[in-house]
């Protein structure tokens, strides 16, 4: 991969990729992080590439200042945990944040919030990932082999041929429904290693209706990676 600089105000840089399976050039503004990728079919000349580029710079200029901004968790912002927007409040004693009411108190000093912040969201997240998986293996009559945590950003989870369950400890800022969702669809894995009509069964099986949450990860689920605890 290559990248390019669009002249203009502003200028925007781009990533140019070949794929074999490409057909024609496309352009993608991610809704994670903004970067802008130009995916070429493999014979497409970079000249024709970057013209084409050239066509659509008001649209991408649109589209990378339609982007929200990061977000960095500190004292006095705020941050969802399970679906609520909780403000984040100092706390003079404690080892651990906690939630009171519509407030995230952290303890420590304004330089340690963020990771502070985040130990704190990853270990809710393995506790009701590991509550759900358990409830949704149980009820399918299988077991998984491991469950494990990542920030990943192509997926919320995934299943492997071995049983391993692996998700986003984002998830836990989401509402829990959406959280539930994800469980029964890896853990639906366990019995379908695809994405046929009978593995859409047993998710409904496991879970019910899946619209509404899998909805709310298409529009929203960009939002969940927008937040840093650096």
């Amino acid at each position: 991969m290559t990248t390019h600089v669009l002249p203009g105000n502003p200028p925007v840089e781009i990533t140019l990729r070949r794929s074999a399976r490409a057909r024609r050039l496309s352009l993608r503004v991610s809704g994670l992080d903004g970067r802008v990728t130009l995916t070429m079919p493999p014979h497409a000349s970079t000249r024709s590439a970057l013209e084409f580029a050239s066509e659509k710079a008001d649209w991408l200029r649109r589209h990378v200042a339609a982007r929200a901004d990061d977000c960095v968790v500190a004292l006095g912002g705020a941050v969802l945990v399970e679906g609520r927007e909780l403000r984040l409040v100092p706390l003079a004693t404690g080892r651990a944040p906690r939630v009171d009411g519509d407030d995230l108190l952290v303890p420590g000093s304004a330089a340690t919030v963020g990771r502070r912040v985040q130990a704190f969201l990853k270990a809710r997240a393995r506790d009701r990932l590991a509550a759900a998986s358990d409830m949704y293996a149980a009820k399918l009559g299988r077991r998984y082999s491991s469950l494990t945590l990542r920030d990943t950003r192509s997926r919320w989870g995934s299943c492997s041929s071995n049983g391993g369950l692996m998700y986003s400890w984002r998830l836990i800022l989401a509402p829990p429904a959406v959280l539930d969702y994800v469980a029964a669809h890896e853990v639906a894995h366990l019995a379908e290693m695809n994405h046929s009509p009978a593995f859409w069964a047993v998710v409904t099986r496991l879970y019910g209706p899946y619209a509404a949450p899998r909805g709310w990860l298409q529009r929203e689920g960009a939002r969940l990676h927008r937040y840093r605890f650096d």
